[in-house]
Order: structure tokens, then C-alpha cells, then sequence
């Protein structure tokens, strides 16, 4: 939530567009005062159980299938230490600086929550480091999404520590040296501390929040791109009738349809073809609002669970102050990511492969009724032809990826965790599928708007009418053939800032989702 000029981290209110502003805007960040109670009440109760002699795992005991070994208590710092150390087991290519800032925010707001018996110290640390650009280096493979993400939170926790590698202001050094010019002082992890802070799911949960994000904006923006798409093939509004929707009252098909009427509002091509001897347009036309409707509410799904998930407590055990009891037991487990990534994943397969099948409807002039390619010199030139074999190998590559990473397990820690989510990697190939239908929307874009060039000096719906005008401001028409590649990328960048659906919603009013 927002806190002054501060997002205020209290384990409760969080939101996905406040892991927006901390992890891409670099919005600074503070620890609630409300937070600040419950997490001393459940230390307290943390230094009882050791007081007490009593046994609690992760506090004085070992971990997974060493849960069963005692830990004396002149060596319990050496327990948290040694955890972080020999959990920083991640290679690969480092996660992006968003994504790790995205993760630092939820492990710290989960920690905030007040049931995880550890210090300020430990939350205040973590925000400290983001509001002053410490960011840890993570390798982005290591974790199956068990006891959530175990080694990509250990090399957040090194950096903590003092330990490990981090960049500062685009340089990459120690976390020692890092913390240091930043006037950090590292953590001394004491007990339980170092399991409170790898034990969860805060990176893919971190990861997913912009996910999410970004495919709420690329949903707006599909819907701008097939109402181009169906004005430059003279399509007819008749399957957006309300009363279809009423009859199968799909919460997406119903909202989808409504936004295609407000986009093509004021259209002059529609009325100019009402006599077109055409009864029914093609399945990718006449059906918008029965496939984008489904990916809308696929989104709607995975947004609910996220927004859940960053605001809950998933380190292991937890600690319940007015009880004073440690409970052991699996809130790091990532299957709700993981599902809910899969979904997402699907969706914006399905998303892009249906704007693909456009693109070459587009193109195709038997189909469309547009110049060959989408060019007047066709044979010489070659138009949009690639643009459209680009979009067609981009929605190959998702169907790939659609594939579902939480339909696979396989057992660690000696059978201890014998059944994980794989989280993680549904995470990181949800963000590869919403990158590529990002290109192809941006695609669909491109060609839909040289197909409105054809119909001139008739003009399209004024939400369509205005992503041409924006469009145009960046990319000329195309009379004779170039390079497409920047075109495709301006248009890209277009639809992952939302700035075209801005736009258009300026001219045709707030789209629904």
C-alpha cells in the first residue's frame, strides 16, 4: 500500500502494481510500524522455545531429511550461516534486475507478516538494500519450487550476509564490497533466520507479479490490434451483440465483446460494406470475443492467486505469537504459482496464436481482399510477407512452452521433498510466452494498420483510429520494403508500457478487463 511517499511493506496490503513501482520504477520503500509489532511478538516467542529447550525444526534442528538431527546451541549461528552458504547452488544466466527487486520486496513482506520469529533487523536490511540499489546476482536455475525458492533466495540472503555477488549502480562486485559502499551493515544471521529467509516463494511470486502485469496490458492491447485487424478486412459487428453474451455469460466473452463495440464506435468502413453478400466472417473475426474473453479470464485467475500469495506468510515453520507455537508444515510450497503460471502460460499461447492466424488472413489476398503482402508492389517488393513467418515461428515457440512445468515432479533431499512444484520454471517461461505474444500483438499492429491504408479515406472505429494514429507516429507506412525488425520493436515497446492502450483509451474510453 502506499505509505506518504513511501510504499509501506506490512505482510497485508501489497499490491501487484506496487511490485511494479519498486521493481521498475525504483519506488522506495519502508517497513510499517503495525509490522514492526507483530514481527517482535513472534521473536519473542521464537527465544522462548530455545529458552525452553524445546525443539522446533529449522530453529534447532536440521533441515530436510537432517530434520531429525539436534543442533547444540553453541552452534545454532553456524546452522543459519552454513544453510545460506550451501544453498547458493543456482547457475545460469542471472535473473534481470526487475525480477530480482520484485523478489527481495516479497520475501521481505512475507517475513513483515509477523510469523516467521525473526528481527527487524532482517526485513529492514532487505529494504535498506533496495532503496539504496543492492541487488543481489541470482542465477535464475536452482530451484523446483519445493520448499519454495531455496537457491535463488540464498544468493539474495549472501548478499544479506555480506556474501556472495551483487551490482551496485551497474557494476558487479562482492556483497561485502557492495553493502559496504552503500553503508549497509551486513546481517549475522541468529537463529531461525537464515531458513525464514530462503525457505518461499517470493521469487517466483515476485516474477509473476509482473507477469501479470504485463499480460493485463498485452490483453488490452490484443483487443486494439483485432479491432485494426477487423476493420481493414471489412468484417461485421453483428457477433459482438450483447445478447450473445447473455446467453452464455462467460465473464471475458461478455467484456470482451462490449470493448470491440467501444473500439469500433464511430467506424465509417462498417457501414460502407452492410451489404456485403458475405454471411459469416472467419472464426479468428467472428470469435474475438469467445477466445480473448477465455485469456482475460485466465489472467483474472492467475492474478487472484498472486495477489494472495504476496501478501502470505510461506517460510517454514511459522510462528503463531498468541499461541507461541512453531508449526511445520508446507506454505512454501510453490503449486499455486506454478498452476497459476501454467494457465497464464496457455493463455497467451492461445492469445498469440490467434493474432498470428490475422496476421496472415492480412496478408493474404485471397483472403482479405488487400494488395498481396500488404503492398501495391507486390513481385518487386515483398511487403509484410517475413512479418507474418516471424509471428507464425513466435506462435510455434509458445506452443512449446505451453506445456505445463507444474506436471512434473521429481523428489530431493533424499525423498524428504518428494514432491515439488517446479514454480520457478513455470515462472520463468511465462515470461518468455508473454514476450513473444508481445511481438506478435505488436506484429498484428504493424500489418493491421498498413490494411487501414487500402480503405482510405474512410476511417476506422475511434479506438482503432487512434492506435493507427499512434502507430503512425512511429512507423511509417511502407511503400517500398525495409527492415522490419525496429518497426516490430517499436511496437513491442508500445504495447509492454501500455502506452497504446493509453491512447486509445483517451479517444474510445477505459477498456474493461
Amino acid at each position: 500500500m502506499q505509505g506518504g511517499s513511501l510504499i509501506a511493506v506490512d505482510g497485508e496490503s501489497l499490491t501487484i502494481m506496487d511490485v511494479v513501482q519498486v521493481s521498475r520504477n525504483y519506488e522506495k520503500v519502508s517497513l510499517s510500524r503495525d509490522a514492526v509489532k507483530g514481527m517482535e511478538m513472534s521473536r519473542k516467542a521464537v527465544l522462548e522455545i530455545l529458552s525452553s529447550g524445546g525443539l522446533a525444526y529449522g530453529i534447532n534442528t536440521g533441515f530436510g531429511d537432517l530434520a531429525s538431527v539436534v543442533i547444540p546451541e553453541k552452534e545454532l549461528l553456524d546452522l543459519q550461516r552454513n544453510l545460506v552458504r550451501s544453498h547458493r547452488a543456482g547457475i545460469g544466466e542471472s535473473l534481470g534486475e526487475e525480477h530480482v527487486r520484485a523478489s527481495m520486496l516479497l520475501r521481505a513482506n512475507s517475513l513483515a507478516k509477523g510469523h516467521s520469529g525473526i528481527r527487524v533487523l532482517v526485513v529492514e536490511t532487505l529494504l535498506e538494500m533496495l532503496n539504496k540499489g543492492v541487488h543481489p546476482v541470482v542465477p535464475e536455475i536452482g530451484s523446483v519450487g519445493a520448499s519454495g525458492d531455496l537457491a535463488p533466495l540464498a544468493h539474495i540472503a549472501a548478499v544479506a550476509m555480506g556474501e556472495g555477488q551483487c551490482s551496485l549502480d551497474g557494476k558487479v562486485m562482492t556483497g561485502g564490497a557492495g553493502m559496504k559502499q552503500a553503508g549497509i551493515e551486513p546481517l549475522r544471521l541468529e537463529p531461525k533466520e537464515g531458513v525464514a529467509l530462503i525457505n518461499g516463494t517470493s521469487v517466483m511470486t515476485g516474477m509473476a507479479c509482473l507477469i501479470v502485469h504485463d499480460s493485463l496490458n498485452l490483453v488490452k492491447a490484443a483487443q486494439i490490434a483485432a479491432s485494426m485487424s477487423f476493420e481493414a478486412l471489412k468484417s461485421s459487428p453483428q457477433p459482438f451483440d450483447d445478447r450473445l453474451g447473455k446467453v452464455r455469460p462467460h465473464k471475458g466473452q461478455v467484456t470482451c465483446a462490449r470493448n470491440m463495440l467501444r473500439l469500433l464506435k464511430g467506424s465509417e468502413i462498417i457501414p460502407s460494406h452492410e451489404d456485403c453478400p458475405n454471411v459469416q466472417d472467419a472464426y479468428t473475426i467472428r470469435c474475438i470475443p469467445q477466445v480473448i474473453g477465455p485469456v482475460m479470464d485466465a489472467i483474472d485467475y492467475a492474478r487472484g492467486i498472486i495477489e494472495t500469495e504476496m501478501n502470505s506468510a510461506t517460510d517454514n515453520p511459522l510462528v503463531f505469537p498468541e499461541t507461541g507455537e512453531s508449526i511445520s508444515g508446507g506454505n512454501f510450497h510453490g503449486q499455486p504459482i506454478a498452476m497459476a503460471m501454467d494457465h497464464l502460460s496457455l493463455a497467451v499461447c492461445v492469445l498469440g496464436s490467434f493474432s498470428e492466424r490475422r496476421i496472415a488472413r492480412l496478408v493474404d489476398s485471397h483472403l482479405s481482399g488487400l494488395p498481396p503482402f500488404l503492398t501495391e508492389k507486390s513481385g518487386t517488393h515483398s511487403g509484410y510477407m517475413m512479418a507474418q513467418c516471424t509471428a507464425a515461428a513466435l506462435a510455434s515457440e509458445n506452443k512449446t512452452l505451453a506445456h505445463p512445468a507444474s506436471a512434473d515432479s521429481i523428489p530431493t533431499s533424499a525423498g524428504q521433498e518428494d514432491f515439488v512444484s517446479m514454480g520457478m520454471w513455470a515462472a520463468r517461461k511465462a515470461v518468455l510466452a508473454v514476450g513473444n505474444a508481445r511481438n506478435i500483438v505488436a506484429i498484428e499492429l504493424l500489418c493491421a494498420a498498413q490494411g487501414l491504408e487500402f480503405l482510405k479515406p474512410l476511417k476506422p472505429g475511434k479506438g482503432a483510429l487512434a492506435a493507427y494514429n499512434l502507430i503512425r507516429r512511429d512507423v511509417d507506412r511502407l511503400d517500398d520494403d525495409r527492415p522490419l525488425t525496429a518497426d516490430v520493436e517499436r511496437l513491442a515497446a508500445l504495447v509492454e508500457e501500455g502506452t497504446i492502450n493509453t491512447e486509445v483509451e483517451k479517444q474510445a474510453g477505459k477498456l474493461a478487463r
